[in-house]
Formats: C-alpha cells, sequence, structure tokens
C-alpha cells in the first residue's frame, strides 16, 4: 500500500453494493487501498485480529447479518484500540432515529446509500476529500461529524 494512501474498509453484506462502492473508489483522485468485509461478525474478527491494519475510515452498513452495524458500532467505540476509527454509516435508512442513535453512539458520518453511481462517487469524494486533510495535517478528528444524502 502506497505510504500515504487511505486505508478504507467497507463492511456490507450486499454484494451489489460493495461492488457499486469499489467502482467509485476506483474512480476518485486520492489515493486509497480498499478492502470489504460481508458481515458484522467477520468485521469485529478482522478489526480484533493484531495483525490488521486498522482502516482510517470505516464505512458501516447498519443492516447485516449475523451482526447488525449498531452492534459493531457499540463495540468499536468500547474498544480501547479501536474507538479512534472514524465510522461513516453507509446505510439505506434514512430514519432520523438511526441517524441520531449512531452519533449518539459515536458514528462520524452517516450516509443514505445513494440510488446512482455518481451520487455515489460525490459523496464518497466529499468524505474522502475531508478525512484526507484530517490524515495529513493532523486536525483533531474528534469533531469529524457529517451526514450526507
Amino acid at each position: 500500500m502506497q505510504k500515504n494512501a487511505l486505508y478504507i474498509l467497507l463492511a456490507d453484506d450486499d454484494e451489489d453494493d460493495r461492488l457499486f462502492f469499489k467502482d467509485a473508489f476506483e474512480e476518485i483522485k486520492i489515493q486509497t487501498k480498499v478492502d470489504f468485509v460481508h458481515d458484522g461478525m467477520q468485521l469485529m474478527e478482522h478489526l480484533m485480529d493484531p495483525d490488521t491494519k486498522l482502516p482510517d475510515i470505516l464505512f458501516l452498513d447498519l443492516n447485516m447479518p449475523k451482526k447488525t452495524g449498531k452492534e459493531c458500532l457499540i463495540e468499536i467505540k468500547k474498544t480501547e484500540h479501536l474507538k479512534n476509527i472514524i465510522i461513516a454509516i453507509y446505510s439505506t435508512s434514512s430514519s432520523e432515529e438511526d441517524i441520531e442513535d449512531t452519533f449518539i453512539q459515536g458514528a462520524n458520518i452517516y450516509i443514505k446509500k445513494p440510488s446512482d453511481f455518481n451520487t455515489l462517487k460525490k459523496i464518497i469524494n466529499e468524505v474522502v476529500t475531508v478525512n484526507w486533510h484530517y490524515h495529513t495535517s493532523g486536525l483533531n478528528r474528534d469533531n469529524f461529524l457529517l451526514r450526507l444524502k
């Protein structure tokens, strides 16, 4: 992986959404490395592995089998070595309750999954560009909160 490439991890059980996401990242201008996990259990096993490089941004689907995105979010924020991961909720839900709950539980960004590729590319570019500034300048990422539709 390139030295300054952002490491992106997507946790999503939908194969089409993963492909859509991968294609969008291939078209943005910031260097990234993108990996995927297929459910909440696989995500937590991956993050808890001591040899795992932690992602710069975790895109987390709320509705996954085995362990939901909300359960993963709570577990991540309670785990000392994981609690500072930037988490972007990436969900079909636009429920105000889901949005509020995930911010209270520590999510930094909430993205309603767009239905078209160009919107996805635009949203991902915004998230990565903002995070890139934090990544390269040493700014405080604790207040990195964003909601995108």
